[in-house]
Order: structure tokens, then C-alpha cells, then sequence
């Protein structure tokens, strides 16, 4: 009987160590999709561009990087020198046999009349 139980004890203590060891697996790769995707946003931050675009960028370990650039708030910088940027960072990856991603999303202010658009500005 006390073989039984001592069985039972140490099945369940198994269960529990790999139910653990999972969900250290899964917040690992979550903080590393984190830490990539907030390397990519600031870059992009630090940036000057301003256009319109959309691109995706593979790591060497497997993540997936999904970037969208689009002019947001239109509406309200119409009149201004200035238009916001909504910078769109995705990042994929597979845990397993499924795809998990993650997203942040930011707002860039950029000139409207920049350099990279065809246009110089040249002080009087």
C-alpha cells in the first residue's frame, strides 16, 4: 500500500515538474519576442524615415518581424508642418506546432516635407 502511494507521489511530482518546465519555455520566448520587438521599435524610432511601408525580417533563431509604417491622424495634423507615423511591430515565432506572435504599436512624428521625399529645405 505504502509503494502505491509512494507511486502515485512521485507521478504527480513529475507532472508538475514538466507542467514547469513548459511555461518557463513559453515565458522565455515571450521575453525574447519582447526584447526583439522593442530593439526593432526603437530603431525605427531613432530613424528619420517617414514614408508609407511595410516589410518582414527573419532572425537566425526564428523569429518572424513584421514591420508597418502608415501615416495615422490625418485628420488632426492636416494643418501642421509635422504627421504621425503608427509603426506596427509583429513579431512570429513557433512554439511547438503552433505560431504564436506578439505586437506593439507606437506613434512617430516625422516633417512632411523631408529630404527622402524630393524635397531640401534650405534656410534664406
Amino acid at each position: 500500500m505504502a509503494l502505491a502511494i509512494i507511486a502515485i507521489a512521485v507521478t504527480l511530482l513529475l507532472q508538475l515538474l514538466s507542467t514547469d518546465l513548459r511555461a518557463i519555455v513559453r515565458s522565455g520566448n515571450m521575453t525574447s519576442a519582447a526584447m526583439r520587438a522593442d530593439s526593432k521599435m526603437r530603431e525605427i524610432l531613432a530613424g528619420s524615415g517617414s514614408s508609407e511601408k511595410a516589410w518582414s525580417e527573419t532572425t537566425e533563431d526564428g523569429y518572424r518581424m513584421d514591420i508597418v509604417m502608415r501615416e495615422a491622424l490625418q485628420e488632426r495634423t492636416g494643418s501642421l508642418p509635422v504627421k504621425m507615423m503608427e509603426v506596427v511591430v509583429t513579431v512570429r515565432w513557433l512554439e511547438g506546432m503552433r505560431e504564436k506572435n506578439l505586437s506593439f504599436t507606437t506613434l512617430k512624428m516625422a516633417d512632411k516635407m523631408t529630404p527622402a521625399e524630393g524635397t531640401s529645405r534650405n534656410p534664406l
